[in-house]
């Protein structure tokens, strides 16, 4: 039975329910059949908690995969599959007022880290009816950014990131839940092709 870990984020800004935590949550909801054990977490919007808590996900439960999902305010109908994180530039303090020091993820961290999951065969796979998927290369340098650094780095890639739209008329929680649990489907299946 292998483990997978889901997280979303709390609420910043004007966003009072976030609709990555939303998503989250429906997904688990739905579950991703028998052999997953699907645990959730909801992080917050603040860089060193978000980072102690994923550091914890991999130095504790140690999951084959974990995904976290952000909320991409400027994307309406959108779901974006971030294939990297980003190491360096975050200057955009978090809903605590702190960047981080030397505005990096890791002092002695690589540049920039990929995840192991190819988002572009993902993408091209899959669709979700009702909204529009995408790639992406540069998940924002901001908290979503800094969490997925960090995570592919304790994970050793391990890890993938999903930016979903504000919660709308069309864009419910339930529709962004079956949604993750499509890509996340596939995203495992991709994970058991590398096993073998």
């Amino acid at each position: 039975n292998h483990l997978s870990f889901f997280s979303g984020f709390g609420p910043f800004r004007k966003y009072l329910f976030n609709s990555s935590w939303e998503a989250v949550k429906e997904l688990s909801k739905r579950g991703l059949g028998e052999n997953i054990n699907l645990q959730i977490m909801q992080l917050p919007v603040v860089y060193q908690k978000a980072k102690e808590q994923v550091c914890k996900i991999w130095t504790t439960l140690q999951p084959l995969l974990t995904v976290h999902v952000g909320l991409a305010s400027s994307a309406t109908a959108l779901i974006i599959l971030e294939q990297c994180g980003k190491n360096k530039g975050y200057q955009e303090r978090d809903v605590c007022g702190f960047h981080p020091e030397g505005a990096c993820c890791m002092l002695d961290g690589p540049e920039k880290m990929e995840s192991t999951i190819n988002m572009k065969t993902l993408w091209k796979n899959i669709s979700v009816e009702g909204i529009d998927m995408i790639l992406s290369r540069d998940a924002g340098r901001y908290i979503c950014d800094y969490t997925y650094y960090t995570s592919l780095y304790y994970g050793n890639g391990r890890a993938a990131f999903i930016h979903v739209p504000p919660l709308s008329e069309s864009v419910t929680a339930e529709f962004l839940g079956k949604a993750l649990q499509t890509i996340i489907l596939a995203m495992l299946e991709q994970c058991g092709e590398q096993r073998e």
